[in-house]
C-alpha cells in the first residue's frame, strides 16, 4: 500500500483555535542547511505555535540523499515529516533503513515496487491529515504520470474523509507546478513546490488552497543552489561537470513557510520566514 498510517513517532497536537499550523521547508542543502535548522527551527516552532514541520530532506547528507545519522538529528531538531525527490535513493548504504522510517516519505509516482511510500497519515487532535509527496516530470527519472497519481491519491483520501492535505510537488518547472494547482484548488489544503531551491513570490491561497511554486533552499545563499559555484561555473564555460560539493564556509538562510489549516481543512493565513546565519529575519504575509 502507499498509506501507510504510522503515528508512534508523532505527538498528539491540540488545535488551538480550532486549527492546525503546519511549517513547511524546502530543500535543506548539505551542512549549512542542517545547521540552520539546528539553530533556529525550535525557536520558531514555539514563537509561531507550529504544530508539525515537513521539510524536504533530499540533499540534507551532503548535498545528496540522506542518511540515517542526519535523519536522527534532523528529528531531534524539529522536523516531523521529511520528504523526498529525485535524489531521495542516493546514499546506498543507508536509502532502505531511512525510506523504513515512517516519518520519511519518496515520490508517490516511482514505481510501487521501489523502497518507501509516498503519502503518510498522521494524526493530530484525534483527526488524520495527510502528506504527499509527488514528483514531476520534466528532466526527472522516468516514472508514472504525477497528475493522474495525484488524482487517484486525492479521491482515496478524501473518501476517507481526511481534510488535511498537504503536497510536496518536487518539480524543475513552474509549468508543471501549476498545473497541479489548477487540478487541486479547493480540493488540498497546500501545495508547495520544490527542487530548484530558488524561492518564488507566488503566494496564493485559492478557494482555501495554498500554493508556492518553490519555498527555496535552507542552506548556502551565496553560491549556486546551495553548492560551491566551481564545478558548476566551470560545467556551463567548458562543457565539462564534476562532482558538486557543498560550501561549508558560506553565508547561510533558513527559509520556511508557516500556513493556517482550519477544520474543514481550508488554509486561512499564510506567512513566510527567511532566517539569515546573523540572524536578521525579514517575513511576507500572504
Amino acid at each position: 500500500m502507499w498509506v501507510k498510517h504510522d503515528t508512534s513517532w508523532l505527538k498528539t497536537f491540540h488545535k488551538r483555535d480550532n486549527k492546525l499550523i503546519v511549517g513547511m521547508i524546502g530543500d535543506i542543502v548539505g551542512r549549512p542547511g542542517r545547521v540552520m535548522i539546528k539553530t533556529f527551527l525550535k525557536d520558531i516552532k514555539t514563537k509561531h505555535n507550529i504544530d508539525i514541520v515537513i521539510a524536504n530532506s533530499e540533499n540534507i547528507s551532503h548535498g545528496f540523499g540522506m542518511t540515517e545519522k542526519n535523519l536522527k538529528e534532523m528529528q531531534k531538531a524539529g522536523i516531523d515529516v521529511f520528504t523526498g525527490g529525485n535524489h531521495s535513493f542516493d546514499k546506498k548504504d543507508d536509502y532502505k533503513v531511512v525510506l523504513s522510517n515512517s516519518s520519511v516519505l519518496r515520490p508517490a509516482n516511482y514505481p510501487d515496487e521501489v523502497d518507501g511510500k509516498g503519502v503518510g497519515i498522521y494524526t493530530f487532535a484525534d483527526e488524520k491529515f495527510a502528506v504527499i509527496n509527488m514528483m514531476g516530470q520534466f528532466t526527472m527519472p522516468i516514472c508514472d504520470n504525477p497528475f493522474r497519481k495525484a488524482i487517484q491519491i486525492v479521491d482515496e483520501l478524501t473518501k476517507k474523509n481526511i481534510k488535511h492535505i498537504i503536497m510536496d510537488f518536487h518539480a524543475e518547472t513552474t509549468a508543471e507546478k501549476r498545473v497541479m494547482i489548477k487540478l487541486f484548488e479547493n480540493k488540498v489544503s497546500a501545495i508547495f513546490g520544490t527542487h530548484t531551491h530558488i524561492g518564488t513570490d507566488d503566494y496564493e491561497i485559492n478557494d482555501g488552497t495554498f500554493y508556492v511554486s518553490d519555498i527555496g533552499l535552507t542552506g548556502c545563499r551565496d553560491n549556486i543552489i546551495g553548492m560551491h559555484s566551481k564545478v558548476p561555473t566551470q560545467k556551463f564555460l567548458t562543457g565539462i561537470g564534476g562532482h558538486f560539493e557543498v560550501d561549508n564556509n558560506c553565508d547561510k538562510i533558513m527559509q520556511i513557510v508557516i500556513i493556517d489549516i482550519n477544520d474543514e481543512g481550508k488554509t486561512t493565513k499564510a506567512k513566510k520566514l527567511k532566517i539569515y546565519n546573523n540572524k536578521e529575519t525579514v517575513q511576507t504575509t500572504i
